[in-house]
């Protein structure tokens, strides 16, 4: 019965050749039926076609290079769910990848060239939608980048509608919900199953609104019903936390499109857009298996761990009587958190915990101090911090043992110093406190310490801390620094079994608390020991930091940067003539960057296996008809598709090798859909781990039109130089460099398409010469001969310069200085 459907639908309205589906006259659905917030899944007019040629519904090499830009579709759809799940820099950073993907793309049917001999109009749209979606989302904007990746998909969309038909472009935007559905599956494999519900809501609603919502109808009410069901089971799974389940619902839904769409359209082309679904669920693995850190609750909390270190240290001013010292503690405290990304994040968690935090205690604690009221410094110091233990518990959920270990270390690191500076009672009052603590189970550290290991918990609790008042109070130093040093380690060791981000998440906590108390030691005049703590918390840093150092360092060059800038501020502060505390407050904000860069980039070292992902492509494939297409269009690019496929499994089971598997795959499921077309000659070559490859010239330069460097393009890079940058897809590596005056710098092409190096005519020198690729006066002129062919860097060339003038060089290249491919050269004298 389901073959006499497509009788009928080719008879009333939903042709298979050039006509549109569902009486829409060879136009795709109009923007007014679509929905205006469907992240990429709006439909604009289409861009004039400059290179395209007669659109087909015929399987052909466009119709694979329509499923590469779907797959594309796909991932830009991933990043919206990573922006909507809260992972901004991971989001910035898929993006990023996308934009490096699509520049290497080269080939008349690659991505690349593809869409710029399709449409100039969309080409340089897509670029440009690309770069301000990264840009916002390194912002913090995410609502701002979704906007501009439904502007990218819009672009996509429309260049796939020039080079096939309506009908070819509405099968691939039903593909594109497939996908949708498995990023579900892929929130819920990582954990993150409120995440997953909350997308698959938006899936759900923009469906409904969708052109593809027609779609699927048109071919079946049961293919309608197949579809809508299991998604609706797999928000209710994802709400109710069963990831297992939220699996299941979503190969159902997934399965249903693809059935779906061999019912309306022939089998090659229902085929190729099987294929394109298999790319994207690759991708969403990849995405996965980079999400096993936790969500921004654990950043927010790690937010709220500082300000508990930092309340005692206000408090320890008080002591010594330096009471302007402590109300501006205090106030940092205040300020800080009025602006912090954590300031709305605790007031939805917990209103209890936010009042109790914020009014009944940060208040009362500033009150106290002006009007010199001991008992009342001491409450207000313990409301304060009961009710951040609350918000840190609700906040960072199974996290907030990791994290109350962090504070115990830094409350240790402050009893240590009390004792240094002869409070030797107030030392041991601490250490009892925080035993007090540990038997309450605070933050369920008690427990969890324990069920993770026996030993631990019997080396930290029972032969250290038990032994700390005793050691104070008798002011045995051998002792006090035996068991500060003993429980500590037993801390260290505790939260290194946490996963990267939530054990950098308790390092910056513990780092903020030592900061603080070689501010308050420098404040005090103790400046040798302040000298010594803020030397030793570098010194922690460098050597690791249970993985946070490279952690942050891999976030973020610029946030590492300016973490270790601050750090190293409070060490120089405490003999110098800076403002000591002041700096550890600078550093306090910089430890909470740091640990939302690491958090947001997903971490290092996730629990995640996102193998059952692939795993069932695999299986998928294995019983699809698209197996026996694939098979007879071209038996080699089989064989590699499924050797590829089954290394991608392996590479995500065993945790190796994971990104050149899945580049690997990607690649070759590109290639399968030109072979499924009849087209495996046309393919772009594959240019990881070998398989089969078509003729697509993978060269820098693309086009037909001639390029030239100009003065100062050289092949390879010469012996002399003494810098080089690298210059990669969409970036300069390094992308600030330090140099001397008369130095010569080589920027040598390592990826991507041509590149420019580009001086910003007033990012440079006063005095200074203009310095461009192309041997330009001006940055004006550098641009306009840029659009003529000139100051091209391809392939095997440098482009080189010496500097003779001190100060900051900003330059950028010009065709991907969108994608944020900037850099800066610091000349000194």
């Amino acid at each position: 019965m389901r073959h006499s459907r497509r009788q009928i639908l080719t008879t009333t309205g939903v042709a298979l050749g050039g006509v549109g589906l569902a009486g829409c006259g060879g136009q795709s659905t109009s923007e007014a039926d679509e929905s205006t917030t469907t992240g990429t899944d709006t439909a604009t007019g289409t861009p004039e076609s400059t290179e395209t040629g007669t659109p087909t519904a015929e399987a052909s090499a466009s119709t694979a290079l329509a499923a590469e830009w779907n797959v594309m579709r796909a991932r830009l759809h991933d990043a919206v769910t990573l922006g909507r799940a809260g992972h901004d820099a991971a989001a910035a950073t898929l993006v990023g990848d996308v934009f490096a993907r699509f520049e290497n793309a080269g080939g008349e049917y690659g991505a690349h060239e593809g869409l710029e001999s399709t449409s100039e109009e969309a080409y340089e749209s897509f670029e440009g939608n690309l770069g301000e979606a990264r840009s916002a989302f390194e912002e913090g904007a995410p609502n701002d980048a979704i906007g501009a990746l439904d502007g990218a998909g819009d672009d996509l969309r429309s260049v796939q509608e020039s080079r096939t038909s309506s009908t070819v472009t509405e099968i691939l935007s039903l593909f594109v919900f497939g996908s949708r559905v498995r990023n579900i599956d892929a929130l819920a494999m990582a954990g993150m199953t409120g995440a997953a519900a909350t997308v698959g809501e938006r899936v759900f609603a923009d469906f409904e609104q969708a052109a593809a919502h027609e779609t699927l109808e048109a071919a079946g009410e049961e293919y309608h019903e197949e579809f809508e069901g299991p998604l609706g089971d797999a928000i209710e799974a994802a709400n109710g936390g069963d990831a297992e389940a939220v699996h299941e619902a979503a190969l159902s839904a997934s399965q249903a499109v693809v059935d779906a769409a061999y019912e309306l359209v022939p089998e090659p082309i229902a085929g190729i857009g099987h294929l394109s679904l298999m790319g994207a669920v690759g991708f969403d693995a990849e995405m996965a298996a980079g999400m096993g850190g936790p969500g921004l609750g654990v950043a927010h909390a790690a937010g709220l761990n500082g300000y508990r270190a930092r309340v005692r240290d206000a408090a320890w001013l008080y002591d010594a009587d330096e009471s302007e010292a402590a109300k501006a503690a205090a106030q940092s405290i205040f300020q800080h958190f009025e602006g912090a990304r954590a300031h709305e994040a605790l007031e939805e968690a917990s209103e209890d915990a936010y009042e109790q935090f914020e009014h009944e205690g940060l208040e009362a604690l500033v009150t106290a101090i002006e009007d010199g009221d001991d008992a009342g410094v001491d409450d207000a110091v313990t409301t304060v911090h009961d009710g951040l233990t609350t918000g840190i518990e609700a906040l960072a959920g199974g996290a907030a043992p990791v994290l109350e270990s962090g504070f115990f270390r830094a409350r240790l690191g402050d009893a240590r110093e009390r004792y240094g500076q002869g409070e030797g009672e107030v030392a041991a009052t601490i250490a009892e406190n925080l035993f007090a603590r540990f038997e309450e189970n605070e933050a369920g550290f008690h427990e969890e310490l324990e069920e993770a290991s026996e030993d631990l918990y019997h080396t930290f609790e029972e032969e250290h801390l038990t032994a700390l008042p005793d050691a104070f109070r008798a002011g045995d130093d051998d002792a006090v620094e035996t068991h500060v040093t003993g429980a500590t380690d037993a801390l260290v060791e505790f939260e290194a079994s946490a996963s990267t981000p939530v054990a950098s998440a308790a390092a910056a906590g513990y780092m903020t608390g030592r900061a603080g108390d070689a501010g308050v030691l420098a404040t005090l005049g103790a400046t040798d020991r302040a000298e010594t703590v803020a030397s030793d918390a570098f010194a922690y840093f460098e050597g690791g930091a249970n993985g946070f150092h490279e952690a942050v360092e891999d976030a973020s060059e610029e946030r590492y940067h300016a973490f270790e800038e601050a750090l190293g501020a409070v060490r120089s502060a405490t003999t110098g003539t800076a403002d000591a505390y002041d700096a550890a407050t600078t550093f306090a904000d910089e430890a909470t960057a740091a640990t939302y860069a690491v958090v947001e980039n997903g971490g290092s070292g996730g629990d995640v296996n996102a193998a059952p992902l692939v795993s069932d492509v695999f299986a998928d494939f294995e019983n699809a008809r698209v197996h026996e297409a694939l098979e007879e269009g071209d038996h080699e690019t089989y064989e590699s598709f499924e050797a590829a496929l089954s290394d991608y499994v392996s590479a995500l089971d065993g945790g190796e090798g994971v990104d050149e598997a899945a580049e690997r795959f990607a690649q070759l499921t590109r290639n399968a859909a030109f072979a499924v077309a009849g087209a495996a000659d046309d393919a772009p070559e594959v240019s990881v781990g070998g398989g089969r490859g078509g003729h697509g010239d993978r060269g820098g330069r693309g086009g037909d039109r001639d390029f030239e460097g100009g003065p100062n393009v050289v092949e390879g890079v010469p012996d002399d130089a003494d810098h080089v940058v690298d210059m990669t897809a969409v970036a300069f590596e390094p992308a600030e460099l330090t140099v001397s005056v008369g130095d010569k710098v080589a920027w040598t092409h390592a990826g991507g398409e041509s590149h420019s190096v580009t001086a910003v005519g007033d990012g440079i020198p006063d005095g200074a010469s203009y310095w461009a690729s192309g041997g330009f006066d001006s940055e004006e002129a550098a641009r306009t001969g840029w659009e003529e062919g000139q100051g091209y860097v391809a392939s095997g060339q440098s482009y080189v310069h010496t500097f003779e003038t001190a100060g900051e060089h900003a330059y950028v290249c010009i065709p991907h200085e969108a994608a944020g491919m900037e850099g800066t050269i610091i000349v000194e004298e």
